[in-house]
């Protein structure tokens, strides 16, 4: 288990040694692995172990303690390095459209207004939100809010889109239905995507390589490579496998 040694795809993320700490409490401890182009990693663990903390450390909301985060050989820049980040709450601009909250990104960006429409309409389609191009946050369901805030994020095709449990406020039903949605940009786009989630048929779903994290100070427990092809079905005997197997590496501490 762990990295697919057929995998040949480049690295882009490698995380070597990192360990942070709020001053006496030990969050994360020494954690290493590498993440390919256009992977899309699952990370997995007990809630309060550290996932979004690891985030907040690879984007430098938070100073490392020790260790280090490199994107294409280089330490973390964003200034250099396009990474998109989706939190759990829908942050939407409330007084921009749907059309102009996607379209945020790409004109910072300054990208010019024809390829800037290819590419919001392209992401509005994906997403199933061409009807409501014009409507404005407060007109939205919360899943809808989530759909905008996710298209602006792959629409500016970052280098690498951090998720951390962007679907969490949401019921069964809609969560599968925009997780196949997330799958059918994450292919399109090629993006490199690291979700953080304390579900763990979630991350099943989701992840060509599942990473389980242990319970504070975080380590990691196992890596599991998925080699069930997307889309898959929770009532596969495969998945139930790989499913049950992640639930006993969580039960047991």
């Amino acid at each position: 288990m762990g990295n697919n040694p057929e995998d040949k795809r480049e690295i882009l993320v490698d995380v070597i040694n990192l360990t942070k700490s709020f001053g006496s409490l030990l969050v994360l401890d020494n954690v290493s692995f590498q993440v390919r182009k256009g992977e899309f990693l699952s990370i997995v663990g007990p809630t309060g172990c550290g996932k979004t903390t690891f985030l907040n450390s690879l984007v430098g909301i938070y100073d490392i303690t020790a260790g280090q985060i490199h994107i294409n050989g280089e330490p973390v820049n964003l200034r250099k390095h396009n990474v998109s980040y989706v939190l759990q709450e829908a942050s939407t601009m409330h007084w921009l459209t749907v059309e102009e909250n996607i379209r945020f990104g790409l004109d910072i960006k300054r990208v010019p207004k024809a390829d800037a429409d290819r590419q919001v309409d392209e992401v509005l389609k994906l997403v199933k939100l061409e009807e409501c191009r014009t409507y404005y946050p407060s007109q939205l369901s919360i899943s809808m809010l989530q759909r905008v805030v996710i298209a602006r994020a792959f629409v500016t095709q970052p280098q690498l889109l951090l998720m951390d449990e962007p679907y969490g406020q949401l019921d069964l039903s809609l969560r599968y239905r925009l997780e196949d949605e997330l799958l059918e940009l994450w292919r399109r786009m090629g993006t490199t995507v690291i979700f953080i989630t304390h579900n763990i048929e979630e991350a099943c779903y989701l992840g060509e390589r599942v990473m389980v994290l242990t319970n504070k100070p975080a380590t990691i427990k196992e890596e599991i490579h998925v080699d069930i092809p997307h889309p898959r079905s929770i009532s596969d005997p495969e998945f139930v496998k790989l499913r049950n197997h992640v639930t006993e590496q969580i039960k047991w501490w």
